[in-house]
C-alpha cells in the first residue's frame, strides 16, 4: 500500500479531486493549508503584497491511500490536472504504507482500502 500526498494550489483542489474520482479514488483526505517558500510566488495569483507571498500561500493538502499498483496513475493524474506551468504548482510524494485498519470492521491492509 502507498500513501500520495500533495499539494497543490487552492484553485486546483476541485479539478484534481473530480479526476481522482473519475479514476475510482474516492477516499481523498482535503486539508486547506498556508504553504512557505519563494517558489511559491505567483504574483499574478496574488491576494497579498509580493513579500507576503514569498512567505506564505494557500496551498490545498490532497491525501489518499491506495493499492501500491494504483500510486502511479494516481500521481500522474494529480500531476496533469494541477499543472499550471508557474512556479508554485505544487509537489506530490508517495510513501510506504505498513499497516490500515478499518475501525468499524476491523478490516486489514487492501480490505480496508
Amino acid at each position: 500500500m502507498k500513501e500520495v500526498k500533495a499539494f497543490i494550489r487552492s484553485s486546483k483542489a476541485e479539478a484534481v479531486i473530480e479526476a481522482l474520482y473519475d479514476l475510482g479514488v474516492a477516499d481523498i483526505t482535503l486539508i486547506d493549508v498556508m504553504g512557505v517558500g519563494h517558489h511559491l510566488v505567483d504574483p499574478q495569483q496574488a491576494r497579498y503584497s509580493i513579500h507576503l507571498v514569498k512567505k506564505y500561500s494557500d496551498v490545498a493538502k490532497l491525501e489518499t491511500v491506495c493499492r501500491s499498483e494504483d500510486a502511479n496513475k494516481i500521481v500522474e493524474t494529480i500531476r496533469q490536472t494541477a499543472y499550471t506551468g508557474m512556479p508554485g504548482d505544487g509537489m506530490i510524494y508517495v510513501m510506504p504504507v505498513e499497516k490500515a485498519v478499518k475501525i468499524r470492521t476491523g478490516k486489514e491492509n487492501k480490505e480496508a482500502i
